[in-house]
């Protein structure tokens, strides 16, 4: 007799209503996915024969959500190379200097405050690359697709800021080692190099960038000449993860060309059911597309719960405040004693992009320390329509400068403003209180008198925003001090 019992199962929505429209970024998750609020009915003790079809719907649904969290680092990157080989037009030895508020639009939670000095290597083409690095005042490094640290390049590499040639060295040959070099064993065939200039000089900046060079080590007697780039001005673009079939298209695209790591082989046997399989084209039926496509928005969503709103133990800089770490990776190889840093890295790879020990200091006055917060005092998301204030307490902990930086939820890059400003900070001219103290602000209109001290945000849109202390001192760390949580103004 059939048991009459029936097995629900449906996909919990999670509804973020963070105000923004699809015309305004293709990067924007809209509607609510439920893929399977369809009943399971059972035959006796097994799923029905109409059933079966259903359940297996299930399992590549779920199974696409975890896909899409897990290839977030890697479609990231994978993402921006690709801007910058055709938007950019630069080649693999080329330097893209985002210098201007315009430049760096773009790029995942960028600091507004310094210029950045990026380049994607490809190590399939070049095979062993050189980068000659020039003495000066610079902070960056060298980092794999999934957006691990493979070498620390500046003041706190090898090189201790007085320059020096590193070779990065593809996967299969390990063991080349020629002497002269800082050599740095790659752990996949493309790979990101990037640093920033620290001299408050611009003139500074822009000669030292231009004594950097790349080029294949075979061509090291006579290497091409490495071109600085500056992005397009007349053209708009995000170095971020696309949406719908578009992501799952790049995370194919790039798992031909890199090795598949042990950690990744399950993830692997799933993608082969979604039609991603490495060495075969991407070709998904209707089916599978429907599939790809919820999931890749139900996995949005779900990796802005995991950063946004986030559930790490001891997250919280101060307790009782809502300035969360952003850094929660617990060591740039993404791996501890007993798992991968799965949830960490989704987490941090979602709204940013690039993770090195110096972010992670635990020493003071060097590296960089960061704290974001999403909410208000009261737990609300930060509303563009909304006006803002945050008080900094005198003598922030910072030895170099400090900064705090607006970026849109949608996109997570620098809010793209009337104003042409997303940062403040104590480079800038701001206006102090007489205990020393300053009171910022964020809100559609700038309170009279306080313009110094504004950013502008947008009606319709949320925001969050990052507090950089380049150099953090001991006060930092000890928590002496300590500032209060981004409160509305009504």
């Amino acid at each position: 007799m059939k048991n009459k019992f029936l097995l629900i199962l449906s996909c919990t929505s999670l509804i973020f209503n963070i105000g923004c429209k699809k015309s305004e970024t293709e990067n924007v998750a809209s509607t609510t996915v439920a893929l399977s609020e369809t009943a399971i009915k059972m035959d006796g003790e097994l799923p029905s024969k109409e059933s079966i079809p259903v359940l297996f719907d299930e399992m590549d649904f779920q199974q696409a959500t975890q896909c899409y969290l897990w290839g977030l680092p890697i479609v990231a990157f994978a993402e921006w190379q690709h801007i910058q080989y055709t938007t950019f037009n630069a080649t693999s030895n080329d330097l893209i200097f985002y210098n201007s508020y315009n430049d760096r639009l773009g790029i995942l939670t960028g600091n507004a405050t310094t210029p950045y000095i990026i380049s994607f290597l490809d190590l399939a083409e070049n095979g062993p690359t050189v980068i000659e690095m020039p003495a000066g005042h610079t902070a960056g490094g060298l980092g794999d697709f999934w957006q691990r640290e493979q070498a620390v390049i500046g003041e706190m590499g090898p090189d201790k800021g007085k320059g020096g040639k590193y070779l990065l060295v593809p996967p299969t040959m390990k063991d080349f080692k020629p002497a002269g070099y800082f050599i740095v064993p790659c752990n996949t065939v493309n790979m990101f190099f990037g640093f920033r200039a620290l001299d408050p000089d611009p003139k500074t900046t822009e000669t030292l960038v231009k004594q950097v060079k790349i080029y294949p080590y075979a061509k090291r007697a006579n290497p091409t000449p490495t071109k600085v780039i500056s992005p397009p001005a007349d053209k708009k673009w995000y170095g971020i993860q696309p949406t719908g079939i578009a992501y799952w298209e790049r995370l194919h695209a790039i798992l031909q060309e890199e090795p598949v790591e042990e950690r990744d082989r399950f993830f692997m046997a799933w993608l082969r059911n979604l039609g991603i399989e490495k060495g075969k084209p991407f070709a998904p039926d209707e089916h599978q597309k429907k599939i790809l496509v919820a999931a890749a928005e139900k996995g949005q969503q779900m990796a802005m719960a995991n950063s946004f709103s986030k559930r790490f133990a001891d997250v919280k800089h101060w307790p009782d405040k809502k300035w969360d770490y952003v850094m929660i990776i617990k060591d740039p190889s993404q791996h501890t004693d007993n798992y991968d840093e799965f949830f960490e890295r989704t987490s941090y790879f979602y709204e940013a992009v690039t993770y090195s020990k110096a972010m992670i200091t635990k020493t003071p006055n060097v590296g960089q320390a960061y704290l974001g917060s999403y909410f208000d005092n009261t737990g609300n998301w930060l509303d563009g329509g909304k006006n803002y204030t945050l008080n900094v307490p005198a003598n922030p902990p910072a030895v170099n400068f400090w900064s705090i930086t607006v970026y849109d939820v949608a996109t997570r890059c620098l809010i793209d403003n009337p104003q042409k400003n997303a940062d403040l900070s104590s480079r800038k001219d701001l206006i102090k209180n007489a205990d020393g103290s300053i009171d910022l602000y964020f809100g559609p209109k700038a309170p009279a008198g306080k313009e110094k001290n504004w950013v502008q945000t947008l009606a319709g849109k949320h925001w969050f925003t990052y507090m950089r202390f380049y150099g953090p001192t001991a006060a930092y760390f000890d928590k002496s001090w300590k500032m209060d949580d981004i409160k509305e103004v009504k």
